[in-house]
């Protein structure tokens, strides 16, 4: 894919701040499924026009996953919403900030990701959502609130907690989860993370379904269709 000059922003990996920030690219990158370096995955579906502002997803897989699981979980997605999305691997089963306990090389991989998406492709600014499933949930919740400057949506599908570092912005929130979920319950998990977060102001939208641990493909829809 084409490379161009991305402007950055100050990021300290430490405290799962991204720098990495869209700009409109000179040579639009091509269409299809292509591999990145560290494994990411990038998906632009036929419908995206390579010179025209299209919404972006970082979607992030859960516990034990790899970046194909988060591909399969929302390629469709993709064709039917017309955005570009792009699934990374964690460095170990799962998520620095919950197999570490601290942020780090996750963060500093998926930094990385998002500048060459950003130089390749003009992404929509106002439509950047940061999503997952399970531990990826939790993932996205905390790195979403951290870097709130840049997502404009955080999608999180059936999360266990969240960990953010200094928060910023206000994105708009979309949280599901079943509630015969035996992962990840929903009493101890979501139905104790949206009121924290509508204590802290943030626009939420919540959805409880009667399953278990899974991403109903109506309420995917529903999530991404939001951007």
């Amino acid at each position: 894919m084409p490379a161009v000059e991305t402007p950055a922003a100050a990021a300290d990996a430490s405290a799962g701040e991204l720098g990495a920030r869209p700009a409109r690219s000179t040579r639009p990158g091509p269409n299809g499924l292509h591999e990145l370096s560290g494994g990411a995955l990038l998906y632009v579906p036929d419908g995206v026009e390579p010179a025209k502002p299209a919404p972006l997803v970082l979607m992030l897989h859960g516990a034990g996953g790899r970046a194909q699981h988060s591909l399969d979980l929302a390629r469709a997605q993709a064709d039917r919403h017309r955005f570009i999305l792009l699934a990374p691997a964690s460095r170990l089963a799962s998520w620095d900030i919950i197999s570490q306990r601290r942020y780090g090389a996750d963060v500093a991989a998926i930094d990385t990701a998002l500048r060459v998406v950003f130089a390749s492709y003009t992404v929509d600014p106002k439509r950047i959502a940061i999503a997952g499933f399970s531990d990826g949930a939790s993932y996205a919740l905390s790195l979403g609130l951290t870097n709130g400057g840049l997502f404009s949506h955080v999608i999180a599908f059936a999360p266990g907690f969240m960990a953010p570092g200094e928060p910023s912005g206000r994105p708009d929130i979309f949280i599901t989860h079943g509630t015969g979920d035996r992962v990840l319950p929903i009493d101890r998990c979501s139905r104790t993370i949206v009121p924290q977060l509508k204590r802290a102001g943030y626009p939420v939208r919540y959805v409880e379904f009667d399953g278990g641990h899974t991403v109903p493909d109506t309420l995917a829809s529903e999530a991404f269709g939001r951007l």
